[in-house]
């Protein structure tokens, strides 16, 4: 029988596992109660929106016509009512987003924008973007959102590595506002046109026309030293170590968040002090992708 982490609740998954990707090869989908590592099959309009399981499923014909899966993302979504809205309330609902800040920059930015065409974009979990990348699940967004939002206060500078299809950069702009600066660096080119498009039909357009926002090719691993020193910086892939330069970048009084580890990550929350010192703590456990150069990304490796 696979392995499988079972997640009965919200108030499981803020202290255990938060997943931005699944396990190379591995499917993620949704079950209320795990049993005897059997799935068993929910209909109840009842059904906590979060509860989860993750695990291999060897048959990928799950996912297709009245799967589970789909049935939840049915669920989620509603009919008749904004979904964008109702994915979060749900998180409201259930504890990860607390902050009124975030919760309007949320709703301002539509992830239906930034997700590929046809997928569920309302559903708690992380898809695939494609060159081995994904964007992280909701609740991972509202999270880093609410860790950093101290420092993503008008006239702030903001870093996001990894920025994938534009999503959580859009987010940073509309919170620094126009007198300050959101910086995206993806690796992958063909996702940065992707996501200079994605911002383009998002409230945060304007910001990106008038420069306060932009979005570079580039290795995330070396920052963007030309707006540095920033006040918040975001990494969405997990490194084994995490990168000098971006500590180097990081302004005293600022705030990175980044996943670090290999096989067994923990999303670390790490504070510059004023004197220039660092301080260093582990806010959960985490799976995302590696933060790796362009090429073994693209090879999967």
């Amino acid at each position: 029988m696979p392995s499988s982490i079972s997640l009965h609740s919200l108030s499981a998954i803020a202290y255990g596992f938060r997943y931005r990707a699944p396990l190379k090869h591995t499917s993620l989908f949704y079950s209320h109660q795990l049993q005897h590592n059997s799935f068993q099959r929910q209909t109840s309009p009842t059904l906590p929106l979060f509860s989860s399981s993750f695990c291999r499923v060897p048959n990928p014909s799950f996912f297709t016509g009245n799967s589970l899966f789909f049935r939840m993302e049915h669920f989620w979504s509603g009919s008749g009512v904004n979904r964008n809205k109702g994915m979060i309330e749900q998180l409201q609902r259930y504890g990860v987003i607390k902050s009124q800040k975030v919760t309007e920059i949320m709703e301002t930015v539509d992830r239906g924008l930034f997700v590929p065409e046809g997928t569920p974009a309302y559903v708690d979990s992380p898809m695939s973007i494609g060159y081995n990348a994904t964007i992280s699940a909701p609740h991972m967004h509202a999270m880093c959102l609410e860790l950093l939002e101290d420092r993503l206060q008008p006239g702030m500078h903001a870093l996001d590595v990894g920025s994938g299809t534009g999503y959580l950069t859009a987010c940073f702009a509309l919170m620094v506002g126009p007198q300050g600066r959101a910086v995206g660096v993806e690796h992958i080119p063909e996702l940065v046109a992707w996501s200079i498009k994605n911002v383009e039909k998002s409230a945060a357009a304007p910001l990106l026309k008038e420069g306060s926002l932009s979005l570079h090719v580039g290795d995330g691993r070396k920052g963007w030293p030309e707006h540095a020193p920033y006040d918040a910086i975001h990494v969405g892939a997990a490194a084994a170590d995490v990168p000098q330069d971006l500590i180097d970048q990081l302004k005293p009084g600022g705030r990175m968040v980044i996943p670090v580890g290999t096989f067994f990550q923990d999303l670390k929350v790490i504070d510059k002090k004023l004197d220039g010192s660092i301080s260093t703590r582990s806010e959960t456990s985490v799976r995302y992708v590696p933060l790796t150069s362009r090429e073994a990304q693209i090879k999967g490796t």
